[in-house]
């Protein structure tokens, strides 16, 4: 069975082009507005999105906001004209897999495609797992971590970040070993989205001195945290 995707773009003549490239390995369903999309997005089941920025109605960053907000999981491609840094870093921290800007290449945007896919598949596989560090459970499946009675909710993104650090926890992580292993790739637009991530995951055990995520300085992260 084909994988579904969902992809919404307002210039005519390049979603057609595009949706007749993807035709050939997916099955492509094309909006032109942002409202429209999301509304198929709460009635069907997409394996992954692409999303134009600059969209009538609802654009692309409203858009993705309210996919994450519905599926953490879902990955999210961002194709878009607008070049600033500020931009892409946005769509990132919305919780985007990628973004692509125009012109882009078909052979570019498959590879994009496949690689998300294939690591959508493989954590699907995963079976349900929790870690404990003092205090907080965290549940991979669930994206959440559980002190006090109290429930904290985490982006998919924020999760597998945790979970990397839990599995070398006291141990220095490079930063581009961090970036390739969750990101995909070791960029400077990245590395900012990274460094929002880390930043959020500190705030959450802030009131725990045994936790404590430690920059080492040129090199990357360490956690560190009780055996």
């Amino acid at each position: 069975m084909k994988k579904k995707i969902l992809y919404v773009e307002d210039d005519n003549t390049l979603a057609f082009l595009t949706a007749d490239n993807l035709e050939q390995e997916y099955e492509v369903a094309h909006y032109d507005n942002g409202k429209a999309a999301f509304e198929a997005f709460k009635q069907e089941d997409f394996d992954l999105c692409i999303l134009d920025v600059m969209l009538p109605i609802m654009d692309g960053f409203e858009l993705a906001a309210a996919i994450r907000e519905r599926d953490v999981e879902v990955p999210i491609i961002f194709l878009s004209a607008k070049t600033l840094k500020e931009d892409r870093i946005k769509g990132l921290r919305l919780g985007a897999d990628d973004y692509l800007v125009k012109p882009y290449s078909m052979e570019e945007l498959i590879l994009k495609i496949e690689v998300f896919l294939q690591r959508s598949q493989k954590k699907s596989a995963i079976k349900k797992s929790t870690y404990t560090i003092a205090d907080f459970v965290f549940d991979t499946v669930n994206y959440t971590i559980l002190r006090n009675g109290e429930t904290t909710k985490l982006t998919e993104r924020e999760s597998a970040l945790l979970q990397l650090f839990i599995e070398h926890k006291n141990t220095v992580l490079k930063r581009e070993v961090i970036l390739t292993s969750i990101w995909g790739t070791d960029d400077y637009f990245m590395g900012r989205s990274m460094d929002v991530f880390i930043s959020r995951l500190r705030k959450i055990f802030k009131d725990d001195d045994r936790i404590k995520i430690e920059n080492i300085p040129r090199v990357g992260f360490k956690l560190v945290a009780p055996e």
